[in-house]
């Protein structure tokens, strides 16, 4: 459950170890939000009926197979992930799946000239992490220190949830990075990667959700900024989950869509391939699907379904992986990430880290290679722009020959707007027996992305068997506000 002795555990209601026999509940979603549901149900005697409207689990972080011009088959999936290790409860319910997690010794930050930031060896205890790179970074120097504005930079020192909406989330991260005078190489190489992790623009990012990305990883959290990769591609991550799901009483329900929940008596029923009674409903989907499935159900009040009518999503991305003939080069990362380089977000070689894709660049003497685009705004030619970058930034990739080349379109991604936090629906539904979850779902917690994902799915079973009289399931998180007593006053001082 990570290192850093200030992480935080937040208990769980009390109650009775086990539902009372009978109590069924239907969870609609299959990826991270909708499998952590899941699990904490069945954990607690509850059976459970978990549908997904693709034919595989995971959700974002979920993975298809393809087959190759040469006839075999391999993975696919939505692209490179990173598994930070303050993604506690992301990292528990990976743990039930038996997986293996590997560490990437490094996370380098490459710019337009040609300079590199990189992670490697930084200590991970703040400030002193923070502190490190920036003594060692050729981007962000003591120089451009000493220009950043620090009362506007103060509320990055005491960050707490919702308290950091409060402050920033009506404005963009583009306008709170120009107030604090970050210079704009380091904003591209620093800030531009957190914000686009999002699948954004930072012009259409809360700075709310950009000053708690800096806690997650640099003040707050003593974790570190490495994370670690599967070891296996992401079609084959989630099926132990499954199985060991299916052995606690669920039944999975993959490639059914869900079109209708409606209340009946003192539960529901959930409209699929037939009617399916239940005692609670969790809703795990993106906002596109959300939104879909709220307004063709009699649920809630009007003021509720406009809210859950307004979750916006952002804007598409893509993913191009490529087989090619021969390797790249040896000192190449398993992920590099890029910033002023438009459309390219990122570089991943998967062959360094992925199995499939190590076994076949071991049979044909060649490499796996992904490029990412996030946040496109014209997708006309952005998968040649994309392939011209990497040539630019690899070119030994030049000469080789594509084998196979894969693409995945997707804009399923909430969108965390300035202004929108306080907007966003919660876990608790409006009407008794009803939970939300998903990183689109708001949660008063320090948390983001995946793991956002994870503990919301948590903590929408826990109202559920709460409801009951039912102990749920704690969890762990970074810190909830500065680290020390003398960064909290550095931060009131703003």
């Amino acid at each position: 459950m990570g290192r850093d002795r200030l992480r935080e555990r937040h208990p769980a209601p009390a109650g009775r170890p086990r539902a009372e026999e009978g109590r069924r509940v239907a969870v609609i979603g299959g990826g991270i939000a909708g499998l952590s549901a899941a699990t904490t149900l069945a954990e607690r005697g509850v059976a459970v009926d978990l549908f997904e409207r693709r034919p595989y689990w995971g959700g974002r972080a979920g993975g298809w197979t393809v087959t190759l011009t040469d006839g075999g088959t391999t993975g696919m999936s939505r692209g490179f992930h990173a598994f930070f290790r303050q993604y506690y409860t992301l990292r528990a319910l990976l743990a039930r799946a038996g997986a293996e997690l590997r560490p990437l010794p490094d996370y380098p930050l490459a710019g337009p000239d040609g300079r590199v930031d990189t992670f490697r060896g930084l200590p991970r205890t703040p400030p002193w992490n923070a502190a490190g790179f920036v003594l060692r970074s050729p981007t962000f120097t003591v120089t451009d220190l000493l220009r950043v504005d620090p009362r506007a930079a103060l509320p990055l020192l005491d960050v707490t949830v919702p308290g950091i909406y409060r402050l920033l989330d009506a404005v963009d991260a583009e306008e709170f990075l120009a107030r604090v005078r970050f210079p704009e190489a380091a904003r591209h190489l620093a800030f531009d990667v957190f914000s686009r992790s999002f699948f954004a623009p930072p012009r259409r990012l809360s700075a709310g959700e950009l000053a708690l990305m800096f806690h997650l990883y640099f003040l707050g959290s003593a974790e570190g900024l490495l994370f670690d990769v599967p070891t296996a591609p992401f079609h084959q991550l989630w099926p132990p989950l499954a199985d060991r799901l299916a052995r606690l009483g669920t039944v999975a329900h993959p490639a059914t869509a869900v079109t209708a929940v409606e209340r009946h008596g003192e539960g529901f029923v959930v409209h699929a391939d037939r009617a399916y009674p239940a005692d609670g409903v969790v809703l795990a989907l993106d906002p596109a699907g959300l939104r879909a499935l709220v307004d063709g159900s009699p649920l809630g009040p009007p003021e509720w379904r406009e809210r859950i009518a307004r979750q916006e999503n952002a804007p598409p991305f893509l993913v191009r992986r490529l087989w090619l003939d021969r390797p790249v080069r040896e000192d190449r990362p398993a992920f590099l990430a890029t910033g002023g380089m438009p459309p390219l977000d990122n570089i991943s070689v998967l062959d360094r880290y992925d199995r499939d894709a190590a076994a076949w660049a071991h049979r044909s003497g060649g490499s796996v290679v992904e490029v990412h685009a996030y946040a496109v705004s014209e997708p006309d030619g952005t998968g040649d722009r994309l392939l011209a970058r990497l040539h630019e930034v690899y070119p030994e990739t030049r000469r080789a020959r594509i084998l196979d080349d894969h693409a995945a379109w997707r804009a399923d991604c909430p969108l965390f707007a300035p202004g929108t936090f306080f907007g966003r629906p919660g876990i608790a539904g409006p009407v008794p027996g009803l939970a939300l979850a998903g990183d689109g779902i708001r949660v008063d917690l320090p948390v983001a992305l995946m793991e956002r994902a994870a503990v919301t799915g948590r903590l929408a079973a826990n109202h559920l068997l709460a409801g009951w009289g039912v102990a749920g399931h704690a969890l762990t998180t970074v810190p909830t506000r500065g680290r020390t007593r003398a960064l909290r006053a550095l931060a009131r001082l703003g």
